[in-house]
Formats: C-alpha cells, structure tokens, sequence
C-alpha cells in the first residue's frame, strides 16, 4: 500500500515516555512517526520490551541519555545529529529552551502503550 501524510498541527497521541507523537508512515518491517518535548520538558525513562529505533533531530536542541547494559551516555541532540535507541536500552531526554522534535523510525511497527516500561532515569 503506498502511503503519503503531511504532518499533522496536532499530535496522535502521547508516548509512554510523554512527548507528543504524530505518526507518518507504517509498513510490515518498521512504523515512522515525529515527536516534540516542549521547552525545559523531561521525558519519562522508558525501556522498549520488543522494538528498537532510529531517531534523527529535526529541531531544537537537548539531551538524550541512554543505558545499556554497561555502556551508558549522555548525547548533546540538535538538528542533524541521528542515534540509536537498541532493544533493551534504558533512555531518558529533555528538551533545551526551544524545545526539542525528532523523526524516529521503530523496527518493528510500534504495538501499543504496553511496549515501555518504566526505568530509572538520569533526571526528575
């Protein structure tokens, strides 16, 4: 099925994770969507039971942080800068004083609310 959206002024719905989601586009292998942090916005710390994903900022500015097993960071996000979010992975961000949007790809296609669950996060 071939599919073409513009994206919406308001969102579809609301992450686990709290930000606003506007979905684009779905095939069998992988569900693509836009998300917005509002300014100074802090994320819910969420972990992923069977997806992972892509994500690549589109505007604003902040700080996405990420744990995996050992391995764990805190990345500076702007526009232009692409990173991964594995299965597995424990992941928290917010958002700078503009506010912060990113595209993501989730492989498989996103299957519902009781994909996250909560984790303990780097900020309140």
């Amino acid at each position: 099925m071939l599919q073409t959206k513009t994206l919406a002024a308001e969102p579809d719905a609301h992450a686990p994770d709290g930000s606003e989601v506007r979905l684009l586009a779905a095939l069998k292998g992988g569900s693509f969507a836009h998300f917005t942090l509002g300014p100074q916005g802090v994320s819910a710390p969420v972990a992923h039971r069977t997806v992972e994903e892509i994500w690549y900022v589109v505007a604003g500015s902040g700080e996405v942080w990420r744990k995996l097993g050992e391995e764990e960071s805190v990345t500076a996000a702007a526009p232009g800068v692409a990173l991964t979010i594995p299965l597995g992975t424990h992941f928290q961000f917010r958002a700078g004083a503009q506010g912060l949007s990113f595209v993501a790809v989730t492989m498989p296609p996103w299957p519902g609310a009781e994909e996250a669950f909560a984790v303990t996060g780097k900020w309140e």
